[in-house]
């Protein structure tokens, strides 16, 4: 086994990194405009359906199922075709939060960078790659259907003293300080629907430091993410 390192900073991708929720609006819109509204429903019905089933959002697996669900009109076929390139050859990069690419090579300084997020074997990968994400980690990406199940393999692939998390929701840094405790310092960036949710928020304990957005990691007192074991005394809500 590789010998521990002093710290790696674990990132999300989706609405942490990237700005998802913006991904998912110009879909939307394009399915709208290509389909119209009826047919666009129908889409993501399947998506909702296939995420409840895997865990994950799945969006070319709910084009297949979309596509199956109905007889193609006439000259609809080659538009269906035609949504695997909108999704695979989106510009990802045009979607990463302001400062994201400053904020990792500020964390490189302090330790390593891990990309750790969920979701299928070739979206997702394809996502982190466009992005720049995938370059800016060095390769260092781990993707998993349910990545807060997943950390004995965590830790074999990057083992460390202490982690720091960095996800945009509380579930999943609640199910993962569960289990690391002290050896996991969590951070909240409150960015995206799932973050700003009310319901979410009141549902589980807050994270050991909250932060507005991913570049505030510019400015944090780098020295604070290591004091998880006092998360009182460490939370901080940068303007």
């Amino acid at each position: 086994m590789t010998a521990p390192i002093d710290t790696v900073f674990l990132l999300d991708v989706d609405n942490t990194l990237l700005d998802n929720d913006s991904i998912t609006t110009d879909l939307r819109a394009h399915l709208e405009r290509e389909f119209g509204a009826v047919a666009a429903a129908r889409y993501w019905a399947h998506f909702e359906t296939l995420r409840n089933e895997l865990g994950y959002a799945d969006y070319l697996g709910a084009l297949q199922r979309w596509r199956l669900d109905a007889e193609p009109l006439p000259g609809e076929e080659m538009r269906l075709l035609e949504m695997s390139s909108f999704l695979v050859d989106y510009p990802f990069a045009d979607r990463l939060y302001p400062h994201t690419m400053d904020v990792i090579r500020r964390l490189n300084a302090f330790g390593r960078t891990v990309i750790l997020t969920d979701g299928d074997v070739v979206f997702q990968p394809r996502k982190v790659r466009r992005s720049g994400l995938w370059d800016a980690v060095s390769g260092r990406v781990l993707i998993y259907i349910h990545k807060e199940q997943m950390l004995d393999s965590m830790q074999r692939h990057h083992p460390a003293r202490h982690y720091v998390m960095v996800d945009d929701k509380l579930r999943i840094l609640t199910a993962m300080k569960e289990v690391m405790r002290d050896r996991l310092t969590t951070v909240f960036p409150r960015q995206g629907h799932y973050a700003l949710d009310p319901a979410a928020a009141a549902k589980y304990p807050a994270a050991d430091i909250s932060i507005e957005r991913i570049g505030d990691l510019l400015d944090i007192d780098i020295g604070a993410l290591w004091a998880a074991e006092n998360p009182s005394a460490t939370t901080q809500d940068t303007p």
